[in-house]
């Protein structure tokens, strides 16, 4: 933990071009931990399940990948966490799933917040974090009364989808709060999951003015571990919670107070 350049893994996304199956990170959570956290990105990939890929599994166990990194980073991803994980209903035909990524992210935290590796995760990796540490999803938030359409609107372009779009509520003396100096800020929103039951020990540092929870985080003597629903990798060169939040999770990782 006390490398002068930090190695963080990043689970990566399965994807499917043509016949083949790939696996990737999109550039902008490369840049984010690169820069933003002062830190060297490393592919993790997913191997469960996988017709062509070896399953790593067999050649090295969950400790002993988390022993060669200094920190996680969980990306968002069109795909959703299967319900099978959180013991949810059969997804709808049509939902984009990826339980190659499953099988790795779900393992990989546990193991991570054992050995007290600073975890940051956002989007499908804020979703992951808590349905790995026992909690439950709803599958599609906007079909749940009293909670707004938190997805993002696919006509736009990319920087119309990823420009901010509601408020989230800051809990007096938590995290963001104190990253801030403010009690609520404005979000990007580009998800249909969401935390239905939050997993026992992770504490919510954030709300929608419609009460879905939107960061969460376990900090204590031995973790440093942060989700967030929204995307802050966007702009996090610029946006100041973005910095703030990146540099952070690199100050942990350096064990910089």
């Amino acid at each position: 933990m006390s490398k002068k350049l930090p190695l963080v893994g990043i689970p990566c996304d399965v994807i499917q071009n043509g016949l083949h199956s790939f696996q990737g990170i999109g550039e902008k959570y490369i840049n984010a931990v690169a820069h933003g956290a002062g830190a060297m990105p490393i592919g993790l990939p997913a191997f469960g399940g996988s017709v062509d890929l070896i399953d790593l599994s067999t050649l090295y166990g969950m400790d002993e990948i988390v022993e060669r990194i200094d920190g996680l980073f969980l990306t968002g991803s069109p795909s959703n966490v299967h319900p099978d994980n959180y013991n949810g209903p059969a997804p709808k035909p049509g939902i984009m799933e990826d339980r190659q990524r499953d099988s790795l992210t779900l393992q990989l935290i546990r193991a991570c917040v054992e050995q007290s590796v600073p975890i940051l995760a956002v989007c499908r990796g804020f979703q992951e974090l808590n349905v790995a540490l026992g909690g439950s999803l709803h599958a599609e938030v906007h079909n749940v009364p009293g909670f707004q359409d938190h997805r993002e609107d696919k006509q736009l372009d990319r920087q119309g989808q990823y420009a901010p779009r509601h408020n989230v509520n800051f809990p007096d003396h938590g995290l963001f709060a104190q990253l801030t100096g403010d009690s609520k800020y404005q979000v990007n929103s580009l998800h249909g999951q969401g935390i239905d039951r939050l997993a026992d020990g992770l504490k919510v540092e954030a709300t929608a003015d419609d009460g879905l929870i939107e960061a969460v985080s376990k900090i204590d003597h031995s973790n440093w571990v942060v989700g967030v629903q929204w995307h802050p990798e966007w702009l996090y060169q610029s946006n100041p919670l973005s910095v703030a939040l990146f540099r952070a999770f690199g100050q942990q990782m350096r064990k910089i107070d």
